[in-house]
């Protein structure tokens, strides 16, 4: 059985005193305490309690695994930077905090910023560079001194792929003096100013989502990928929803969409691939499901204050008859008591022009009920308060085969035109019929055919 560590090799006073100083550290900041919130930095902590409170071996060994294994996955996700992982997940984690001064910094310039806060975040600074000091290597010799045994690991180098950083994380990492730290405040707060703070400066798509313990934002973490590029046809339909994108991003107004069109046209994919094009210029994507328009006002709620600009987007929208729900789209549309956010729009595919479907009895007839002409006007009221509808219709033959071309082309396939167009047209017959999405799947079959020997 382990015995305490005071009964097998002890703890000496200077690693006490080393220990203590760096829990005081994250126990005395006043803004950014986030930064310890998630699991590898409660690991951490655990870790260094573990230490000094006379644990048994197998205690410390298991909080030292569970700092290993939660950095090793913050690594996976993509920690910024080569070598300790402690060292990049901690600066990471400034760099993407949300508290009163990074959202001050979001709003003002430095010297605008009050003065109480840009010296709470100066101390914090100071107290952070200590955490970041103690890193895996050092904490490692500390475990070994501790324990008198080497632990399974040396350090936390090499825990996950090297990611594309920013320069003042490289600044922040080589400064050898911690007060030092406190200097780069001014950078740390345009950093902030030019890339945001939060779970918006970290992930740029996101999900709606009711859950059991209630509705918010779910992170995407590997959105579609999928960019103008590889979208071919349609171009003057993308141009409608690129324009009008790149006027709201400007602060220029701009209208809610409805993308319009039969299936398989792409529309969705028109909507995901603006997040690979302007992503970087703020725009944030968060799907709704058509079940959830009850929850937009606390969206919009939650939105409204941000820098950031966001499309809200219902995919595949329509309404069968008496279905509840459309009340609330039309009210963030247009018309409710309370505004719309100028940092919000809406953007909708549907296979249905009106949303709702239309029958001749929903139509006024003469000597009939006149109420049956404003329950058809109520329908079409709907899809009229979208400002741009862009209609996405079936390709004829000719463009459905430029598609397949283009696909072709842009993978580098080296297929006969003559044979490629004949069994494009073939897979249609067979499959779905001509569309976007019909020659995508027909390429992709013809790439993993031409892969095989």
């Amino acid at each position: 059985m382990d015995g305490t560590i005071g009964s097998r090799s002890g703890i000496t006073s200077a690693h006490r005193t080393k220990i203590e100083a760096v829990i005081a550290s994250a126990e005395r900041l006043l803004l950014y305490g986030g930064t310890l919130a998630e699991p590898p930095g409660q690991a951490y902590l655990g870790l260094l309690r573990a230490l000094i409170g006379a644990s048994e071996a197998g205690a410390i060994r298991r909080a030292a695994a569970m700092l290993f294994t939660t950095l090793a996955e913050a690594a996976a996700d993509g920690l910024p930077g080569p070598g300790d992982a402690w060292q990049r997940y901690l600066i990471q984690r400034v760099l993407l905090d949300e508290n009163p001064f990074s959202r001050a910094a979001r709003r003002w310039r430095y010297e605008e910023i009050p003065a109480g806060l840009r010296e709470a975040a100066r101390r914090d600074l100071v107290m952070i560079g200590r955490l970041f000091a103690l890193n895996g290597e050092r904490l490692g010799a500390l475990v070994a001194d501790i324990l008198g045994e080497v632990p399974g690991w040396t350090s936390f180098d090499a825990l996950g792929p090297d990611c594309p950083h920013h320069p003042l994380a490289v600044r922040f990492a080589s400064r050898t003096d911690l007060a030092e730290w406190a200097d780069l405040l001014p950078e740390l707060a345009a950093y902030y100013r030019e890339h945001g703070v939060g779970i918006f400066a970290r992930y740029r798509a996101f999900r709606w989502s009711r859950r059991p313990e209630g509705a918010g934002l779910i992170p995407i973490r590997r959105p579609d990928p999928v960019t103008f590029d590889d979208l071919i046809g349609y171009a003057e339909q993308r141009a409608v929803v690129r324009r009008n994108t790149e006027r709201f991003l400007r602060g220029l107004p701009a209208n809610n969409l409805l993308l319009y069109g039969d299936r398989g046209t792409g529309k969705s994919s028109t909507v995901k691939a603006l997040l690979n094009a302007y992503g970087s210029q703020g725009l944030r994507l968060i799907e709704v499901q058509k079940s959830a328009l009850g929850d937009f006002p606390t969206i919009v709620e939650m939105l409204a204050d941000r820098p950031e600009r966001f499309i809200l987007f219902v995919d595949d929208l329509s309404f069968e008859e008496g279905e509840a729900g459309y009340a609330e789209l039309k009210a963030l549309l247009e018309g409710g008591l309370e505004v719309r956010p100028e940092n919000v729009l809406l953007y909708a595919t549907s296979n249905r022009r009106h949303l709702v479907p239309e029958r001749f009895s929903d139509r006024a007839e003469p000597g009939g009920d006149v109420h049956a002409g404003d329950t058809f006007q109520e329908k079409l009221s709907l899809a009229d308060r979208f400002g741009i509808t862009v209609i996405f219709t079936t390709p004829d033959q000719e463009q459905y085969l430029q598609i397949v071309e283009g696909l072709v082309r842009r993978r580098g396939l080296e297929v006969d035109r003559d044979r490629l167009r004949q069994q494009a047209l073939q897979w249609a017959a067979w499959n779905n019929g001509r569309s976007g999405r019909t020659a995508r799947q027909f390429v992709d079959d013809l790439t993993a055919a031409l892969a095989m020997p």
